[in-house]
């Protein structure tokens, strides 16, 4: 395995002011942490054939914004947020391409629009799975991957490569507490109280509603992760668990952000 490259990969990382970064083996994906799992056809290696390692990166959503959700200003940090994934994923690739090991980056999302999403409420890879593998974070009743730095405030890029890179280790502690605020808030009623993968969203009705959402620009919705008491982030912040009920200061700035630029 090549220590070096990896040190050499998370050292570009760093200087992209890139957070979270993790490495997965692509045999990993045929050994998944539990049942049920995803086909073989969604493995990297059934995607670019010469993967031997999965980088993952993730970017944080920042809470303040999120917290103004849904609303004009989450809508434009979530896009932000994808092209700078787009972007560093790219330039991963390309580092490892003029390496030697043939490598690609995998689109944020690998779907066209939500209306799309509505028909075939699958993507062709999931970051979020990539990310557990690669040791970044656990699932949550929301279905979402929660990180200790940022609970489900994150997005995630992957990029798929030939070299062989150690793999980090994966997270042994479910960091999702059952508090229940995602299942309670949703405002699809999409999500159930089982864990993950037994209790799944019900994609239909969250697409319907990120659908309506983005007709008004201000998709997406966001609500899940926003309440998510897990993450560092809420510290940093200040923020308390919603729980604990908003602060009305917070309350009137997210009021007044919810007023404009949508319908």
């Amino acid at each position: 395995m090549n220590g070096d490259l990896k040190a050499a990969v998370l050292e570009r990382c760093r200087r992209m002011e890139i957070p979270l970064a993790g490495v997965a083996s692509t045999e990993r994906w045929e050994n998944p942490p539990f049942r049920p799992w995803m086909p073989e056809e969604f493995y990297p290696q059934s995607i670019f054939p010469e993967a031997r390692s999965v980088i993952v990166i993730g970017l944080p959503v920042h809470l303040p914004v999120l917290e103004t959700s849904p609303s004009i200003y989450y809508h434009e940090l979530y896009k932000t947020v994808n092209t700078l994934l787009d972007q560093y994923t790219y330039r991963l690739a390309s580092y490892l391409n003029d390496c030697g090991y043939p490598s690609v980056f995998v689109p944020r999302d690998g779907y066209g629009s939500i209306e799309v999403l509505q028909k075939n409420p699958v993507a062709f890879f999931s970051h979020r799975h990539a990310a557990l593998l690669a040791g970044l974070g656990t699932f949550g009743v929301n279905n979402t991957l929660l990180t200790p730095e940022y609970g489900p405030r994150v997005r995630f890029g992957s990029v798929f490569t030939a070299a062989d890179l150690p793999p980090d280790p994966m997270l042994t502690e479910n960091l999702c507490t059952r508090c229940m605020l995602c299942v309670e808030a949703c405002p699809a009623g999409a999500l159930v109280e089982e864990d993950y993968p037994q209790g799944l969203t019900d994609t239909a009705a969250c697409a319907r509603n990120s659908a309506d959402l983005a007709r008004r620009h201000i998709s997406p919705c966001g609500i899940c992760i926003k309440v998510c008491p897990v993450g560092d982030d809420r510290r940093h912040y200040g923020r308390g668990a919603p729980a604990g009920g908003e602060n009305l200061r917070h309350r009137r700035a997210g009021e007044h952000v919810r007023k404009y630029g949508g319908l």
